[in-house]
């Protein structure tokens, strides 16, 4: 029944964020209006309905060990971009970990295929368009852990500027032309003395109590580099300034944070650095995995994203650590001026979307299989692409459930975007309002 429906979703997004609609109405408002725009950007906000919605669903493909696989957790097809590794490739994978987290693996795919019905929904792809794309991505993730079984390396595979064309080169192209000083002079001015965070809308002044706060907080957050990621001279992580910082995309609504600008490579001005030390949420995944091991292995839900992380991305973000503030979980990375998110604005006809999702069903593999006894942390102990394979096979009818699962997901999808936009105007979602 709708009015049954409509009840799960304002429960579930109430029992998801209380906490931060309460302390950040104003965020959420906005967060909300957003989601409101269409049933993708919905999809995009709402992470933990669709696990609410998993709990009780089969899952023919979770084992004892496929049950128990690093995932993303909110794998939708706008959660794909670039970034620079630490061996200085640009590269293009999966990116935004705040909700990665163990679990079955087959959650990312139906998580992405379903946002890929969205999107061709969106477009008015015709249905026969939107099978063939979901089964391309598909398909790709199959060969592509087939791979990883009959090779020998995990991190061998990756979207460079040298293996890619089409919209991926293209973005990748766009992030190698982006340049820090520009990112830092978007950001900050130059004083007489030295470089400062520009005032804006998005950033607030702390008050001496508050910034000695989170120069404590970055201090922490150092010991947790990896040592053979630190930086040798001291000098480098001198703080030259800390603002706050608001003004997060969907998923991070109400979520405080801060900038941190750093002296950086050396004393010229265009080598600054800008990190953000972001508080970490609870992830979706979660609520719904009993698992008192999984969830012993965390200090807090920094640690988890900073963990998480690593164990995804090959070579990921020097820079990646944890801390806490006023013994809350944070997070820390680099804020990059050579991050680019994958646009879909251009890609409308079918023809121009299969390459894409092609690559991006070959990146879901890497994830999955590059999170395991070869990585560095000691959760997941077993050989992820083998685990797949076992449950699999040769992937076809595997390829025809979640395509199946993932379009008629997006069906009811729409039907929930409907059910929140009146739930919200009513008011009737954590006493949020919809108008100040």
């Amino acid at each position: 029944m709708p009015a049954d429906r409509q009840q799960l979703i304002i429960d579930t997004l109430d029992d998801a964020f209380r906490d931060l609609m309460v302390a950040a109405p104003l965020a959420f408002r906005t967060k909300f209006r957003k989601m409101a725009a269409d049933p993708f950007a919905f999809y995009r906000g709402s992470a933990s309905l669709f696990y609410a919605d998993m709990a009780s669903e089969r899952d023919r493909w979770a084992d004892d060990r496929t049950e128990r696989v690093w995932i993303h957790g909110d794998l939708h097809a706008e959660n794909f971009g670039t970034y620079m590794n630490s061996h200085g490739v640009l590269v293009f994978d999966v990116n935004d970990f705040d909700e990665a987290y163990v679990g079955h693996f087959s959650w990312d795919v139906r998580r992405f295929v379903a946002s890929l019905a969205l999107l061709g929904w969106r477009k008015a792809l015709p249905e026969e368009s939107v099978h063939a794309l979901a089964r391309s991505y598909l398909q790709a993730y199959v060969g592509q852990v087939h791979a990883y079984v009959e090779g020998n390396r995990d991190s061998d595979f990756a979207l460079r500027l040298d293996n890619t064309d089409g919209a991926l080169h293209q973005v990748l192209q766009a992030a190698r032309r982006s340049s820090r000083i520009a990112m830092l002079d978007s950001l900050s001015v130059v004083t007489d003395d030295d470089r400062r965070f520009a005032d804006s809308g998005t950033t607030r002044r702390l008050d001496r109590a508050e910034y000695e706060r989170a120069l404590d907080a970055f201090g922490r957050y150092l010991e947790t580099i990896p040592q053979g990621k630190r930086q040798e001279h001291s000098e480098f992580y001198a703080v030259k300034d800390i603002v706050g910082k608001t003004g997060f995309g969907i998923g991070s609504a109400g979520l405080p944070a801060y900038n941190v600008l750093l002296e950086g490579y050396n004393q010229a001005f265009e080598n600054d650095v800008v990190l953000t030390m972001k508080q970490a949420n609870v992830p979706a995944v979660s609520r719904i995995v009993d698992r008192p091991r999984i969830q012993r292995y965390f200090e807090h839900e920094g640690h988890r994203t900073a963990v998480s992380q690593r164990a995804l991305q090959v070579h990921a973000d020097p820079f990646l650590g944890y801390t806490t503030v006023d013994d809350v979980g944070y997070v820390v990375d680099e804020l990059s001026p050579y991050e680019r998110d994958l646009g879909w604005g251009n890609l409308t006809e079918p023809t121009e979307i299969e390459p894409v999702v092609t690559q991006l069903g070959r990146a879901t593999a890497k994830i999955h299989c590059v999170s395991d006894a070869d990585s560095e942390q000691d959760l997941v102990d077993f050989q992820t692409e083998a685990a797949i394979v076992d449950v699999i096979g040769d992937g076809a009818e595997f390829v025809d459930d979640i395509t199946e699962f993932g379009i008629a997901y997006a069906d009811r999808v729409r039907d929930d975007h409907a059910l929140f936009v009146e739930a919200f105007r009513a008011g009737g979602i954590g006493g949020v309002a919809a108008t100040g």
